[in-house]
């Protein structure tokens, strides 16, 4: 039997408070529940979409200068189309004027240019059958998207059916407005299909792991209460900050994901206390004890990974770190104190309802797979190990051909109407007059200095014209006076020009088209900002880069005291830093091969894109928190067993042998929850779930089956090394709440005798 653990510590002291206060904690927790579900389904009334520009950046000052005078590049675009002749037939001509003039008397409404008011050839498709309606809605992002609704819902027809009444013309929207629309719709369907899959199978596969139906809904139950939780912590914040809607996505994935880790691995414990003898109240201590020792300290490594997320100026990154945070708190209080509590009140029920007769389960029993595998590595560590780091390193080549780009209509399938009008502005029209650079003066310019200015960025490579207040430019010179929207450019604090590209906004050259037009000098000493999609993209990738070597810093330093506080090694940290960013630079590598460069575009139904500045910093932090969660699961079994005075080669291989299973089974089941992700019909939260669960399983296989136990066999006694003042240091703070190992049952490991390896 076990020795008595040590008085007064932490985790002694909870678990003896959940045994004794069970039936009250779980009275709380229901409450608290019920509370958390009301106010959680209002959580996506709370939530924005956009969020990926930072407001300081030089685009976001010009577009909210622009949108104060009520002016601005269109972002809701209506593509109207003839249904029968052209869009200058009368019927056709007078239904679209109709519809601009409509639109015009909308609230929200700015500015609505037409085909029909301007007579502009760039607003009439080369066929002659299309013709384009621009719309300037006012507001912010979430304002954009509430307004653009209701005028989609009003205005867009889609396409007649053949048995409808023929009209001569039809609506589609599309643009930043149209698009936000789409992208919306269709996640909150994604959404539901993900979870409609993932926790049916996840289910399955947590009665195939327990073979009990009462330990398999216990982790469902658990990862119920983080979503909960999670869901009423982001309806209060979004009511006080910007908070974006994709958080949604990982607020479900990560929640299951989290609760069923650590669920798993506090049942498993208190199973495998059972069948060593232990009566439920002792077991659950025990648990609590070890197990929960172990889920704190993970969840404060995931923890410490995504908050690194909060130095970046988007909120479209915060968000993923205000979800991410509360789900890991709310999960781990729930697996440590509510969990136990339940277990408390089943005490040896937690095995009823067993769907196979005979079954190891998951009872803390050594597997002799992974026992297998821990003694070759051990044995052969070089030999086995190298092929693995050329394997991953070989994955990671492509993404030294990553182009960055912001997402666009692209993301969404051709299906969608606001896809269908952007491939329309794309390969019908001769200019893309919604793809513009809106140059805002900070100070008025005089008719002379707007003059000069305009010729001066209508020289510029890529450039069709520049409309300003005092007329059209092309290629340096002037082509034509002031048209109908002239007296509009002259703002109240500056001037606006319209800079329409030829280019891609995605383009390498629309990027540099950018920083030539910011180099221009201003006529008069002024100086003067640059809104536009490809302006946007060059800001975002500023604002981004910037942090990244302080979020990078972060993540590294929090990781190295997280894990030398638990191991009381300097080694073992660093080890951890290098193999997640092998491991992620493989990911990394897999996911520009897939994603922008197409090569699985067919299987998954998505079109090759440039990778969303976004989505390397989001990706990192959450998968790098997530194989600290299984980098502790296997260091904690370890250090337990090392602590207890087994040699360092006995500790690994059956430390491994005894968490492997546990550690593979909750990467199968939490890659699931995301790779359901991965049927979504929007390509960057497709990107999000397959590169999320791709992480975990190669984290779980060849990082913790194979380079961690090589690793340790050669660093061998340096795996446990900190220099004198640090190891002073961690035997004052280092929290070692852990009571001792009992004695190996017969035919088990042997104590070496000695705290060496």
């Amino acid at each position: 039997m076990y020795e008595r653990a040590r008085e007064g510590t932490m985790f002694t002291s909870l678990g003896r408070l959940v045994t004794r206060r069970s039936r009250l904690i779980l009275i709380v927790a229901a409450i608290a529940v019920v509370i958390a579900a009301g106010i959680g389904f209002g959580a996506p009334g709370e939530l924005r979409g956009g969020g990926f520009t930072d407001p300081s950046s030089p685009s976001e000052l010009a577009r909210t200068q622009l949108d104060a005078s009520g002016a601005g590049q269109p972002n809701l675009v209506f593509l109207v189309t003839a249904t029968s002749g052209t869009v200058d037939e009368p019927a056709a001509a007078t239904a679209g004027r109709t519809l601009a003039q409509q639109l015009a008397a909308q609230p929200g409404v700015s500015s609505v240019t037409s085909y029909w008011s301007t007579g502009s050839p760039s607003l009439r498709s080369r066929s002659g059958t299309q013709a384009l309606v621009l719309t300037h809605v006012r507001g912010n992002d979430q304002a954009v998207t509430d307004i653009s609704k209701k005028l989609i819902n009003t205005f867009s027809t889609g396409t007649p059916t053949p048995s409808a009444t023929t009209a001569p013309i039809t609506v589609k929207a599309g643009g930043q407005g149209g698009a936000g629309h789409d992208i919306t719709n269709q996640i909150t369907k994604d959404l539901a299909l993900a979870e409609g899959i993932a926790i049916p199978v996840t289910l399955v596969l947590l009665l195939v792991a327990f073979a009990t139906a009462v330990a398999a809904l216990l982790p469902i139950a658990i990862g119920v209460v983080a979503i909960f939780g999670t869901l009423a912590v982001l309806f209060l914040l979004g009511s006080v900050t910007d908070v974006s809607i994709y958080a949604l996505n990982l607020t479900t994935a990560l929640g299951l994901g989290l609760a069923i880790d650590y669920a798993l691995l506090m049942v498993s414990r208190y199973r495998e206390q059972l069948a060593a003898g232990d009566d439920p109240v002792v077991a659950v201590r025990r648990s609590v004890q070890t197990a929960g020792r172990t889920i704190v300290f993970s969840a404060a490594a995931v923890a410490a990974a995504l908050a690194a997320l909060l130095v970046f100026p988007v909120y479209f990154l915060r968000s993923f770190a205000y979800a991410g945070i509360s789900v890991v708190v709310v999960a781990a209080v729930a697996a440590t104190v509510v969990l136990p509590a339940v277990l408390t009140v089943l005490g040896r029920r937690v095995n009823a309802g067993r769907i196979r007769r005979r079954s190891r389960g998951l009872t803390g029993a050594e597997s002799p797979f992974w026992r297998q595998v821990a003694t070759r590595v051990w044995r052969r560590p070089v030999l086995i190990g190298l092929p693995v780091v050329a394997l991953l390193l070989a994955l990671g080549v492509p993404f030294l051909r990553v182009h960055f780009g912001t997402p666009d209509d692209r993301v969404l399938p051709t299906s969608a109407p606001a896809r269908q009008v952007g491939d329309a502005l794309r390969t019908n029209f001769v200019v893309n007059d919604t793809n513009t650079l809106e140059v805002v003066s900070t100070t008025p310019l005089p008719p002379v200095s707007a003059t000069s200015y305009g010729r001066e960025l209508s020289a510029l490579g890529g450039v069709a014209r520049v409309d300003g207040p005092t007329g059209s430019f092309s290629h340096g010179t002037q082509v034509s006076g002031p048209g109908p929207t002239a007296a509009t450019r002259s703002l109240s604090g500056g001037t606006w020009l319209s800079v329409v590209s030829t280019l891609d906004p995605e383009s390498g050259a629309a990027q540099d088209l950018v920083r030539q037009a910011r180099a221009v000098p201003v006529p008069g000493g002024a100086h003067a900002n640059i809104a536009g999609q490809a302006a946007s993209l060059v800001d975002q990738k500023h604002a981004i880069g910037s942090q990244l070597p302080l979020a990078g810093a972060l993540i590294a330093l929090t990781t190295f005291i997280v894990l030398f506080l638990f191991t009381g090694s300097v080694v073992l940290p660093v080890k951890a830093l290098v193999l997640n960013a092998l491991s992620l630079t493989a990911v990394f590598g897999v996911l520009v091969w897939i994603f922008q460069e197409g090569h699985l575009a067919g299987l998954l139904g998505f079109t090759p894109l440039p990778t969303s500045t976004t989505m390397p910093p989001l990706l990192f932090c959450i998968t790098f928190g997530l194989s600290m969660d299984y980098e502790v699961f296997v260091l904690s079994r370890i250090k337990e067993l090392h602590d207890a005075g087994y040699g360092n080669d006995e500790a690994v291989v059956h430390g491994l042998a005894r968490t492997g299973r546990i550690i593979t089974t909750a990467a199968a089941l939490l890659a699931v929850t995301f790779f359901a992700f991965g049927l979504s019909k929007v390509s960057f939260i497709q990107m999000f779930g397959i590169g999320s669960g791709l992480a975990i399983l190669i984290d779980a296989t060849l990082i913790r089956g194979v380079l961690v136990p090589a690793f340790m066999r050669l660093a061998g006694r340096a795996n446990w090394y900190a220099p004198a003042p640090l190891r002073r240091l961690h035997d004052r703070i280092g929290l070692t709440e852990a009571p001792e190992v009992p004695a190996a049952p017969p035919g088990e490991l042997v104590p070496s005798g000695s705290r060496s390896g």
